[in-house]
């Protein structure tokens, strides 16, 4: 399974599908149904829901209970109104297509209605996008598809055709146990595992903080599932509880490589159960009701998001990031067709139709990229720098670098012309009260219109992305704006090394300055006295500007590389890793 794995997800990794895809294909060639590597995938059920429990931790440990509190209307507004309009619709558009009873077509709808957890967060996590206006939206109805779980067990077991299992509790009791094993699991956290931390963190043992984490998520998931209640639920409370602590970044770091591994192996497992003779039997219907599901789930998001406060852009992207079905479809499906609300041929169709939804989301995304890309070169409802007035400084990209840079001219009241390409940066600055400019500021007409005739500055603080501040690029600006002092954010030594002999007025690597601060204050907390401090500063820009001249008047990055500092200090100085 391991090397399955590695392989694909590094193949659909490079073409850029994302990593969920490339388990679920790995899956699905050594399960049962072609190589048949593995005989009974359903023997890693018990391990996998550990991954979305670890999952659903780690998402917790993220989100404070004042943030949580924050986004409590998105959660039970917005979340709701998905989970219901979403479940009526498809289980109306099953009703039509299949023609099955009504009961049938609820216990297939709503189950579709949720999306998947265990792929869209893990995305919004690789993208840093979870803390954005997208991810905070998206987890919301993330989370309350989790909560509704519950009433949707309570809903099947409600129109079972067979007699109820005595031993399984009432929906009225789903949901005390619900509340009572929430405050008992926030109790605990309080009261026993915050002190059992403080304890382990004393200790400074590794290992202990691993198997305390692991114990945390497990116990929590374990309680929840004696209840019948969500696991996933559980350890996203115990996350919830431990986020405001100070060891909740350790906790992080100990948990993510066995939520990385476990995750993926329910991804195999998803494939591993794909049924492709269903497939192949019914193709064309198993590809129209996948199809039917994204775009009224894509739809529907997106009018309600739309509803809600989001702007189009975010609306549209938000329907198409869940419009795929859940991994709980499957656990629903087979509640279904053991309560004889459905067949079980009818669960191993929709659990195809699940798979296949999940398998289109990365498509999906590339998709709207590509759309969002294309609006970008298009968009005409942006101001350009022709509406600028005239300054005598323009800064090129208004991104983390380039607000400090414009911040300190605009502290001596210098005029400063703020020109960027994403409109996304621009929407955030004007919440601000910022004026920024949309345009590539490249461009020799643009930078015209914005004044770069008159200008004394012109600071080119983007970060290159894609290499658009090439050599040739900045020559052609140098040559038409001769009066002004051009400025560059370098990416790295090797962009310097290619700027080398224009006539730039400043450049610099944009993590340099940084790394020589953060250098300094290593040495100090070493115990080196100030002035030694100071010295091996100086001695190492003077060491580091010698090897940049040899690499640049050479082309050999190994230039110069005797006058790194190494392991071994030389005399009276200290040892310096080589530059960056």
């Amino acid at each position: 399974m391991l090397g399955a794995a590695l392989v694909f997800v590094t193949l659909f990794r490079r073409l850029k599908l994302g990593a969920t895809l490339g388990y679920i294909v790995a899956g699905a060639l050594i399960g049962p149904q072609v190589l048949g590597l593995i005989h009974d995938p359903e023997q890693l059920t018990s391990v996998t829901d550990i991954g979305i429990a670890l999952l659903l931790f780690i998402v917790g440990l993220e989100l404070q209970p004042s943030r949580l509190w924050r986004l409590r209307k998105d959660i039970f507004g917005m979340g709701l109104a998905q989970v219901v309009l979403c479940g009526a619709a498809l289980s109306l558009f099953i009703w039509v297509v299949l023609g099955v009873s009504p009961e049938a077509a609820l216990a297939i709808g709503l189950p579709l209605a949720l999306s998947s957890t265990a792929q869209v967060l893990p995305m919004l996590r690789s993208d840093n996008e979870l803390n954005t206006p997208q991810g905070e939206r998206a987890f919301s109805i993330l989370l309350f598809q989790d909560l509704s779980i519950i009433p949707l067990i309570t809903i099947i077991a409600a129109m079972a055709r067979v007699p109820p299992d005595p031993g399984a509790p009432s929906g009225g009791l789903l949901v005390l146990f619900t509340v009572l094993a929430v405050i008992g699991l926030v109790l605990v956290g309080r009261l026993v595992m915050n002190p059992l931390f403080r304890l382990i963190g004393r200790f400074g043992e590794r290992e202990l903080f691993v198997v305390a984490g692991l114990f945390t998520v497990v116990g929590a998931a374990a309680v929840m599932h004696t209840l019948h209640l969500s696991v996933a639920l559980g350890a996203f409370v115990a996350g919830v509880v431990l986020a405001e602590s100070p060891y909740r970044h350790e906790l992080e770091t100990d948990v993510e490589p066995f939520r990385s591994i476990l995750l993926g192996l329910f991804f195999l497992s998803v494939g591993m159960l794909l049924n492709l003779s269903v497939i192949a039997a019914n193709p064309l219907r198993v590809v129209g009701i996948a199809a039917g599901l994204i775009v009224i789930k894509t739809t529907l998001i997106t009018l309600l998001t739309r509803v809600f406060g989001c702007n189009w852009a975010l609306s549209i992207r938000l329907g198409l990031l869940l419009s795929q079905a859940g991994e709980f479809g499957f656990v629903l499906f087979a509640m279904a067709a053991t309560a004889l609300l459905i067949t079980p041929e009818a669960a191993s169709l929709f659990g195809a139709v699940v798979t296949l939804s999940m398998a289109a989301t990365p498509f999906l995304m590339r998709f709207i990229d590509f759309l969002e890309r294309r609006e970008v070169r298009h968009r005409d409802d942006l101001d350009g720098p022709e509406e600028s007035p005239e300054t005598s400084a323009i800064v090129v990209g208004y991104g983390r670098f380039g607000q400090t840079v414009a911040q300190m001219l605009m502290a001596k009241s210098i005029g400063v012309t703020l020109i960027d390409k994403k409109p996304s940066m621009i929407e955030t600055a004007e919440e601000f009260g910022t004026k920024v400019y949309y345009g590539d500021g490249l461009r020799l007409d643009l930078l015209r219109v914005a004044g770069a005739d008159t200008a004394r500055v012109i600071a080119f603080c983007n970060d290159n992305e894609g290499g658009e501040m090439s050599r040739s690029a900045l020559k052609a600006v140098l040559e038409a704006f001769p009066q002004a002092a051009i400025m560059v954010r370098a990416f790295d030594r090797r962009h310097l090394i290619e700027l080398d002999g224009l006539d730039l007025a400043f450049a610099q690597r944009e993590l340099f300055e940084s790394a020589v601060v953060m250098g300094r204050a290593a040495l100090k907390a070493s115990g080196i006295d100030r002035g030694e401090v100071e010295r091996v500063e100086r001695e190492y820009r003077m060491r580091d500007c010698d090897r940049l001249e040899r690499q640049s008047s050479t082309g050999d990055l190994h230039a110069g590389q005797e006058t790194s500092f190494t392991e071994a200090p030389l005399p009276d100085e200290a040892a310096v890793g080589p530059a960056g």
